[in-house]
């Protein structure tokens, strides 16, 4: 059988080819050239006025409650909306997905994805977002290694309220959404330096998210120091 890391990847180059199309078949029906450039890509989304950003949104909803990858839509939105119009329309999209999703697993009691929640690594993400609330999400989505659907399937089946789950998605997700628009955005050439500099500062910080995530025990980790004064063991995450 193939494995979930395949179907992923799968998943993405076809995700790839499709945009690929979209955006060859939007190009020749404005007239433009098969491969248009940049700066052409940009002026016709902003011909469209208002329904520019309302498609990319409800498009990247659409694809993001699947398993798609979303930094198909994170460089695209730099590229075609710039660096802060972008960094707000998909991180717009990103909550909103998040909370489909959230909802969809509420809603049907989590039998959409029942089948994949006693996985090692679904029970030790769980255990994280029981206890911890924001502070779980936040760094969970800090994680490049979490899938962000996963992650959103995940919290559905856990005990995690609404509130602290779309603030930490909005939180952990927003350094390395700015730092992949604002880089979308330099392909076009019109990027100022400080925009790339905010982009910098939120990819280090982005790290540092991840580092301190790294370093968290698990909820269910013993506080007490144990009898003679040893220190608490700590668990790592499973290997699969």
């Amino acid at each position: 059988m193939i494995s979930v890391r395949w179907w992923r990847f799968l998943l993405g180059c076809l995700g790839l080819v499709l945009a690929a199309a979209l955006v060859v078949l939007v190009a020749r029906s404005l007239g433009l050239s098969a491969v248009p450039r940049f700066g052409e890509l940009r002026r016709a989304v902003e011909s469209a006025g208002v329904w520019g950003p309302v498609v990319f949104v409800l498009l990247q909803v659409a694809l993001n409650v699947p398993p798609f990858p979303r930094t198909v839509f994170t460089v695209s939105a730099g590229v075609l909306f710039g660096a802060v119009g972008g960094a707000a329309l998909t991180l717009f999209a990103t909550a909103l997905s998040a909370v489909v999703a959230f909802a969809l697993v509420r809603v049907t009691g989590g039998r959409l994805v029942a089948r994949y929640a006693g996985h090692p690594r679904a029970v030790w993400v769980r255990r994280r977002l029981d206890h911890h609330g924001v502070l779980a999400v936040t760094s969970l989505r800090l994680i490049p290694m979490v899938p962000f659907a996963v992650l959103n399937y995940l919290s559905g089946l856990s005990q995690v309220r609404f509130w602290p789950y779309l603030v930490g998605t909005v939180i952990g997700s927003a350094p390395s959404t700015i730092a992949v628009v604002a880089l979308g955005d330099a392909v076009t050439g019109h990027v100022p330096p400080a925009l790339l500099l905010v982009s910098g500062i939120c990819a280090v910080l982005g790290l540092g998210g991840v580092l301190l995530a790294a370093r968290r025990p698990l909820p269910d980790e013993a506080d007490a120091v144990a009898p003679g004064g040893a220190e608490p063991t700590r668990t790592a995450p499973p290997a699969g």
